[in-house]
């Protein structure tokens, strides 16, 4: 993939993502911001507070249509809440671009996403190959993130197809906002509940790191070991310092970077990729020294 030199004018783009709680999307907002910034183009960004707050993205929304944007890039809260508000854009002539999260709109321009099915399915596959040499059965709680979001569902499925027909077994999902809070009251509710039978905790980047502090103050660090089925610079750390297992990274800078050069590709009428993304690179403490974290 070669990205533009620079912009021919300084577009005006308008994003919304969900919220800048978690290192994950102040990673999203480094990489928006930096490519902005090479290409020369304005950049508005609008963050809703958390996934609970759908009526607060599409207020957002609304005032980035109001205010004349030349394009849309929308880290959706939910898969289908916003469609009235993309057919609107569409409509006038207001090109919008899906990031990372999924939208089920036929509207969207383009789309800078992998599929979470993906980063779902290489945490299950490490974490069977992990235990392949054991009889005995294995227990894991599993916290795949908001329910509704597009990028769950798939994350959810990806996962739960690689551990099918195999001796791991989810004795408790637990559904929540990807805030620190959240997942670490999940979490202690989990603990509460199934601490003697668990052998992993599995689920998103948040509740990864937010695991590494709940199992610290418990004691559990030993018995109970930690996977996320995504990345972010939380789960980069603790992968260093090997409090967390593993975690397939969907490259999210990279993929900021790239939403910024294809909505200028589109404002400018060049060639475009409708669909595009890095690869997904699942990273363990051996594969860290040889990974761009760059991206």
């Amino acid at each position: 993939y070669i990205p533009l030199e620079k912009a021919s004018r300084r577009w005006n783009i308008c994003v919304a993502i969900p919220h800048l709680k978690d290192a994950y999307w102040l990673a999203v907002n480094y990489g928006l911001i930096a490519e902005a910034r090479r290409l020369q183009v304005g950049i508005e960004l609008y963050e809703a507070g958390g996934y609970e707050h759908l009526d607060m993205q599409r207020q957002q929304v609304k005032d980035c249509l109001a205010k004349n944007a030349d394009g849309l890039i929308i880290s959706a809260i939910s898969k289908d809440g916003l469609e009235d508000l993309i057919k609107t854009a569409a409509d006038r002539g207001i090109p919008v671009l899906d990031l990372i999260n999924g939208m089920s709109s036929s509207h969207i321009s383009a789309r800078v996403a992998v599929d979470f099915w993906d980063t779902g399915y290489q945490a299950g596959a490490y974490l069977r190959e992990l235990i392949q040499h054991s009889d005995a059965p294995v227990r894991i709680a599993w916290f795949p993130g908001p329910d509704g979001a597009a990028w769950v569902e798939a994350g959810d499925a990806g996962f739960r197809d690689a551990i099918g027909d195999s001796p791991i077994e989810i004795i408790s999902t637990r559904m929540g906002d990807t805030g620190h809070t959240t997942q670490s009251r999940l979490i202690e509710i989990v603990l509460d509940e199934h601490a003697d039978e668990l052998d992993y905790i599995v689920g998103t980047a948040v509740t990864a790191d937010a695991a590494v502090n709940v199992l610290r103050r418990r004691g559990l660090s030993k018995k109970i070991q930690v996977l996320s089925y995504y990345y972010s610079p939380d789960v980069h750390r603790g992968i260093k310092r090997g409090n967390i297992l593993a975690a397939p990274s969907d490259q999210t800078t990279l993929q900021a970077r790239i939403a910024i050069d294809v909505m200028v590709r589109i404002l400018e009428k060049q060639d475009y990729f409708k669909h595009v993304a890095p690869r997904v690179v699942l990273i363990n403490a051996s594969k860290l020294r040889d990974w761009d974290s760059s991206t």
